[in-house]
């Protein structure tokens, strides 16, 4: 499953027909898929600080609305995927600012498509938690 998200995400930003591979994916549990891959966000959060952890979140909490199509889940499993899962097209190790750069336009690629799906309760989710891990962002002074 994981590779046919990666092959969705990659056809679908060559603008490739992706059909056949997202009817694959019909009837999967996605939350179930999303806890495998969800051991693998805090420590790539625990790395990458809240600031690129947050489209993550936002991904995550998107797939587990019901109201999210097949390939818009596929996008985002694919994205999150590619970006916490220790592999790269173009690896961090050898190539740094490159090997990052393919991960960020993933995210930036797979946001502007699910952008208008997330909501103010997502939102919430999601800066509830990343106040969790990396303590509150702003603190109101009386």
């Amino acid at each position: 499953m994981l590779t046919i998200c990666l092959l969705i995400l990659i056809g679908y930003f060559l603008k490739k027909p992706i059909g056949a591979l997202v009817e694959k994916l019909k009837g999967v549990d996605w939350k179930a898929k999303f806890s495998t891959l969800w051991s693998n966000i805090e420590p790539y959060a625990k790395k990458a600080g809240r600031f690129a952890t947050k489209p993550i979140l936002l991904f995550y909490f998107v797939v587990t609305d019901s109201e999210t199509s097949t390939l818009d889940k596929a996008l985002i499993y694919g994205c999150i995927a590619y970006v916490v899962l220790p592999f790269s097209l173009i690896p961090r190790v050898v190539y740094r600012f490159l090997g990052v750069m393919d991960e960020a336009a993933a995210v930036v690629f797979v946001y502007s498509k699910i952008k208008d799906k997330i909501t103010p309760a997502i939102e919430t989710k999601v800066e509830t938690l990343l106040d969790s891990w990396f303590g509150a962002e702003y603190e109101v002074i009386a």
